[in-house]
C-alpha cells in the first residue's frame, strides 16, 4: 500500500530509506523549535506586549509548542498531498522581519493578519498561474541579494543578542566588540563554545549540527550558572555586563508537559491598516510575499535536483501541489501566530540519506508533533546558547553570493545596496527597496528600460513613496 501510494520503488527508494531520511531531516531542522521562540517570543509588539505572554513576561514554551505543531501538520500535508520529500516550518529571516520590522509597529494580531493576507495572495498566484509573471518580475541576481542580505541581518542580530557585539552608547562608532572593546563574562564563552562546536560538527558533516550545538551549549550554561551564580544581564534595576542576555539557565522543573496551543487564531486581518499607512502595509505584505515565494521556488528546485526527480523537460512531479501546500503554509503560520511557514532547504539532508517520496515528510512531521510535549525545555535556553545558530544560518545564506554577476553594474550595485542596507538599517524592507529602485534607475540610465518588468517598476514606485513619505506628508499638509 505504501509503495503504491508513494511510488517508493518507482523512485528508486525503500521504506527504510524514507524513514531514515525523515529522521535526518527532522534532526537537521528541529532547531527551529528552539530558535523561533527566541526570535519572535522575546520581541515586543507596538504595544509593548510579548507574543502569547502576559504583561512583561514572554511565554516561550507556548510559542515552541505551536511552532512544532504547525511544522508537523504542514510537513505531513506536504508528504500526503504532494508526495515530495520536503519539510516545512517557520521561515528563518521571515520571522525576524515579522518580529523586528512589522510587529514592532502594530500588535501581534495585526502582524499575523498581514501574514495570512500574504499567504492568500500566494495561493491565488499559484492557482491562477500568475506566479510565473511574479517570478520574472524580479531579476535572479536581486533574489540572491535578498537572501544574502537577510543572512547578514540574521548574523548581526545573533552577534548583538549574544553580547559579542554591543552598542557603544556614544561616539561616532555605533557598535564595538563586547563591553568597551573587551569580551567579558562566562556567557560569551558559552557563545564561543557553541559557535565553534557547530562549525566543527558542520565540517564533519554531522546531521543536526545546529540542534546539537544548542543542546550542548545550554547544558554548559546551566553548569556555569550553577557554579558561578552569574545572574541576568539586567534585573530590572541594574545592568550586569557579565550576565546572561536571556533567561538565566537552570535545570528545568519538568521536561514533558501538555502543550498549550491557545496561540492559534489570535489574528486581526485589517488591524495593520489602522496602525500604519496603507502603503507601508502593502510593502510589508509584498516583502513577505517576495521572500516567501522565491525562496520556495529555489528550495523546491534544489531538492528535486538533488533527489533526481526533475525530468528531461525540467519539470518537477506534482509541482503545482508542492507550491499550493507551501502557500497554505504561510496562511497556517499566520493562524498559528508563529510567523509564515515555508519550505526548508535542510530537507536536502534527508534526500542525501535516500529520501525520495512524501513518506519521509510524514515521518518528519510526526516527529515534530511529538516535540510539542518537550516545549518546557525551550524556556531554559539562554541567548548565548542559541545565537551561534543565527551566525551559522547567516553563513549558509551568505554562500549564495558566489552566484552574483559583479560585472553587470545594473545588478551588482543594486545587489550590494540590498545586502548592505539590511543589517546597517536593521530593516529588510529598506534593503529590498533600495535594490529595486537603484536597479530601475540604472537600467534607465543604461538605456535598457525594456528589461525592467512593469510589475517591478510599479513596486519601485511604491518604495519611492515609502522612502519619501515624510516630505510627501509635509507637502500634502501644506
Amino acid at each position: 500500500m505504501l509503495d503504491s501510494y508513494f511510488k517508493i520503488k518507482e523512485r528508486g527508494s525503500t521504506v527504510g530509506r524514507e524513514i531514515r531520511g525523515g529522521f535526518v531531516t527532522f534532526f537537521t531542522m528541529a532547531y527551529i523549535v528552539a530558535l523561533n521562540p527566541l526570535i519572535i517570543g522575546l520581541a515586543k509588539d507596538g504595544d509593548g506586549k510579548f507574543l502569547g505572554g502576559s504583561g512583561d513576561h514572554p511565554n516561550l514554551a507556548m510559542v515552541a509548542a505551536m511552532t512544532a505543531l504547525m511544522a508537523g501538520l504542514l510537513t505531513i500535508l506536504m508528504g500526503a498531498v504532494a508526495n515530495f520529500p520536503l519539510a516545512l516550518a517557520t521561515g528563518l529571516g521571515l520571522n525576524t522581519f515579522v518580529a523586528v520590522g512589522i510587529a514592532s509597529k502594530m500588535t501581534w494580531a495585526d502582524a499575523m493578519g498581514l501574514i495570512i493576507i500574504e499567504g492568500l495572495i500566494i495561493t491565488v498566484l499559484v492557482l491562477t498561474g500568475f506566479r510565473t509573471a511574479v517570478f520574472r518580475a524580479v531579476p535572479a541576481q536581486l533574489k540572491i541579494a535578498i537572501s544574502v542580505g537577510i543572512g547578514l541581518f540574521i548574523t548581526l542580530i545573533g552577534l548583538v543578542d549574544s553580547g559579542f557585539v554591543r552598542r557603544t552608547g556614544s561616539g561616532p562608532v555605533p557598535v564595538q566588540l563586547g563591553d568597551n572593546g573587551n569580551l567579558v563574562g562566562w556567557p560569551i564563552m558559552v557563545f564561543a563554545l557553541g559557535l565553534f562546536l557547530m562549525i566543527a560538527l558542520m565540517v564533519k558533516k554531522v546531521k543536526g549540527a545546529l540542534l546539537i550545538g544548542i543542546g550542548v551549549s545550554t547544558v554548559v550554561a546551566i553548569i556555569v550558572e550553577k557554579a558561578f551564580k552569574i545572574g541576568p544581564n539586567f534585573d530590572g534595576k541594574t545592568v550586569n555586563p557579565k550576565g546572561w542576555g536571556l533567561n538565566v539557565p537552570s535545570i528545568p522543573s519538568k521536561i514533558f508537559a501538555k502543550p498549550d496551543f491557545s496561540l492559534f487564531g489570535h489574528i486581526d486581518l485589517t488591524g495593520a491598516f489602522n496602525r500604519v499607512t496603507v502603503i507601508t502595509a502593502i510593502l510589508f505584505i509584498f516583502t513577505l510575499l517576495l521572500s516567501d515565494f522565491f525562496d520556495t521556488v529555489g528550495t523546491v528546485t534544489a531538492i528535486a535536483t538533488e533527489a533526481g526527480l526533475i525530468d528531461s523537460q525540467g519539470n518537477i512531479p506534482n509541482n503545482g501541489k508542492i507550491l499550493l501546500v507551501d502557500s497554505l503554509a504561510a496562511v497556517g503560520g499566520g493562524l498559528g501566530n508563529i510567523s509564515s511557514n515555508t519550505s526548508y532547504i535542510e530537507s536536502a539532508s534527508g534526500v542525501g540519506e535516500g529520501a525520495r517520496t512524501g513518506l519521509a515528510s510524514i515521518v518528519t512531521g510526526v516527529l515534530f508533533l511529538l516535540t510539542t510535549f518537550l516545549a518546557p525545555l525551550v524556556a531554559v535556553i539562554p541567548y548565548e546558547a542559541a545565537t551561534p545558530a543565527l551566525v551559522i544560518v547567516g553563513f549558509l545564506m551568505m554562500s549564495q553570493i558566489k552566484d552574483l554577476d559583479w560585472k553587470d553594474l545594473g545588478v551588482s550595485i543594486p545587489a550590494f545596496l540590498t545586502m548592505i542596507l539590511m543589517p546597517f538599517t536593521y530593516s529588510i524592507s529598506v534593503g529590498i527597496g533600495a535594490g529595486f529602485v537603484s536597479h530601475v534607475v540604472i537600467r534607465f540610465v543604461q538605456g535598457r528600460r525594456k528589461e525592467v518588468h512593469p510589475l517591478l517598476l510599479l513596486v519601485s514606485g511604491l518604495f519611492m513613496v515609502y522612502f519619501f513619505q515624510s516630505p510627501i506628508n509635509t507637502w500634502i499638509g501644506k
